[in-house]
């Protein structure tokens, strides 16, 4: 079940409160990639270990949060720095 259209509406990412809409298949597929390579980093320095079923992004394109079973994780050490991606 895809993320509701009301609560997309309402979230933003919770450190600059900008707006966020779902990352799209091409980025997503993207990010997967480096991930898998390695060298990705949450905020919080940890290494993203795992690939994203889902995620959104920041409307600036500067911030990726995943979506673990339809549920956003909206956390600020959870977030992916889009600036880790060259081709971004």
């Amino acid at each position: 079940m895809p993320i509701s259209p009301d609560l997309l509406e309402i979230l933003c990412c919770p450190s600059t409160k900008t707006p966020v809409e779902m990352l799209a298949a091409d980025r997503l597929e993207l990010l997967n990639a480096a991930i898998a390579a390695g060298g990705i980093r949450y905020a919080d320095g940890a290494a993203v270990e795992r690939p994203l079923e889902e995620g959104l992004v920041t409307a600036d394109g500067l911030t990726v949060y995943r979506i673990d079973e339809n549920i956003p994780v909206m956390l600020v050490d959870q977030a992916i720095q889009t600036s880790q991606l060259p081709d971004w």
